[in-house]
């Protein structure tokens, strides 16, 4: 009796924390909090890569998925996260996904192989794909719309630039002064002290009389499914051979799992991805750039962060800090793009912007062991800032403006997933060409430290092939000019 009494009181007092009036800035503090965290850590693990390397044993193939396992699962479970917290509720889904990131993260921390580390780093992105559009979804629902919504949003974007900043020198940071593994541990606390906050600040919202109240859970699974088959024939080709049995059964598998997943789409009564949307010639092509934004951006950034630490031999403070001018870079070019577009229009914007990721990588491909750091790695870095930013922040308006306000959510969701499957993909590309390079020039009596820069130098020119082909597309790519208005809308919608 005691016990159901203890239950019943505790239900009361949820009930009167529900009918509180809690101020919509905090419930954004709360929010943020742990958003800062998911992004922080796309980040804070590429400066640890060589000591997770060293300490787990990884090969220079395999070390991609620590970054790739979380982005990939990340990307692939976005939709579907998002679909059920409209349904069972967005509080409930965040909490859900904050406990299973923060336990993924200690299990990380404490990883005792690079195959139980490459396991926790899928479960965080599974908690992240959980909490991330969650979160978003409270934050849309809390702020009525208007001045009050635009500036909360612009707070929410201005994590993505704070986040990928601080986090490659609070890695540094952690990696120097402890360890590798506090890099997943710093996000203990962080999410503990979330779950503690948001029974008080966050309040419980739903979608109310839906269809069917279903989600398409065999659509995320064979996407996802068929996005892993891809990576991985990829990655197997390096040490297999492309005509190898495997390679090519991972392949042929990766093809027909997506093929049955656009045959599950299109006769889905909720799909996770409206193929109509697809009828609109600037959502088709700016989703496809912003994919080939994210291979470029964490190709550069896995490449860049082992060859400052392996061939030039920095810390990982140091690397960390000569990363802060491109986040510098990136984040006052996303303030002005913003501005820009609505003068000059998003074409123009996003072809100066790939043309400047493009320079930047191509100063970026030419450091070579000896090579000076304020002539060619820090103007590369700043031109890739800029131009990356760029043509994320154009492409993702060109992405939102033509789309019905009916498929937002949707939309919203296929790009965020297109930029961070694009990435895991882009990198496993990258990675495999860039190790058989290392592999060659090693067989050849190249010494270790010019061998691995040769092997960056072709890694980061594949980053290049991907910048090109993003301004290829963006040449015949609709001419947009929105209005402020429609900016707001899709920088929020995002």
């Amino acid at each position: 009796m005691r016990a159901r009494k203890g239950i019943d009181d505790n239900e009361r007092q949820l009930k009167k924390l529900e009918t509180m009036h809690v101020s919509p800035w905090l419930t954004l503090t709360v929010l943020a909090i742990a958003e800062f965290a998911v992004v922080l850590d796309v980040t804070i693990v590429n400066v640890a890569l060589p000591h997770i390397a060293a300490g787990l044993k990884f090969s220079a193939s395999s070390l991609q998925w620590v970054i790739g396992a979380y982005t990939l699962v990340f990307g692939g479970f976005l939709l579907l996260g998002g679909r059920v917290a409209d349904l069972f509720g967005r509080r409930k889904l965040f909490s859900i996904g904050l406990v299973l990131f923060g336990l993924a993260s200690f299990g990380g921390g404490m990883a005792s192989s690079s195959g139980m580390l490459v396991v926790m780093r899928v479960m965080q992105g599974i908690g992240a794909a959980l909490l991330a559009p969650a979160a978003l979804s409270i934050v849309t629902v809390t702020f009525s719309h208007g001045r009050e919504r635009n500036i909360a949003m612009g707070i929410w974007g201005s994590l993505a630039g704070l986040g990928g900043t601080l986090g490659v020198v609070a890695g540094g940071l952690l990696v120097d002064a402890l360890s590798w593994r506090w890099v997943f541990f710093v996000n203990v606390p962080i999410v503990l002290l979330t779950i503690l906050l948001t029974p008080v600040f966050v309040r419980e919202s739903r979608v109310k009389n839906t269809s069917k109240g279903t989600f398409d859970v065999l659509g995320a699974l064979l996407g996802t499914s068929g996005l892993l088959a891809l990576v991985f024939g990829i990655v197997r080709a390096e040490p297999l051979g492309w005509s190898s049995a495997e390679v090519i059964t991972l392949l042929l598998g990766a093809v027909i799992i997506l093929g049955l997943f656009v045959v599950v789409e299109s006769r889905s009564v909720d799909p996770l991805v409206p193929l109509s949307m697809f009828r609109s010639r600037g959502f088709s092509a700016a989703i496809v750039i912003l994919g080939l934004n994210g291979s470029a951006f964490l190709s550069m950034f896995f490449l860049t962060a082992i060859f400052l630490q392996e061939v030039r031999g920095d810390s990982a403070l140091e690397a960390g800090v000569q990363f802060l001018p491109m986040g510098i870079a990136a984040v006052l070019t996303a303030v002005a793009t913003s501005q820009l577009v609505t003068r000059v229009g998003t074409r123009l914007v996003q072809l100066i912007s790939a043309t400047l990721s493009i320079v930047g990588l191509g100063l970026l491909s030419r450091a070579g062991v000896e090579g000076s750091y304020a002539t060619t790695i820090l103007p590369g870095l700043l031109f890739f800032g800029a131009g990356i930013i760029g043509v994320g922040v154009s492409a993702q308006i060109v992405a939102l403006v033509d789309i019905k306000h009916q498929y937002a959510g949707s939309a919203s969701g296929v790009i965020n997933a297109f930029y961070q499957v694009g990435g895991a993909l882009g990198l496993a590309i990258v990675t495999t060409l860039s190790s058989s390079r290392v592999t060659s020039a090693l067989l050849h009596g190249t010494s270790r430290s010019h061998a691995l820069a040769d092997g960056y130098s072709e890694g980061i020119l594949v980053a290049v092939g991907f910048a090109l082909l993003s301004l290829a597309l963006t040449l015949v790519s609709p001419r947009t000019k929105p209005s402020t208005e429609q900016i707001q809308d899709a920088i929020g919608s995002a």
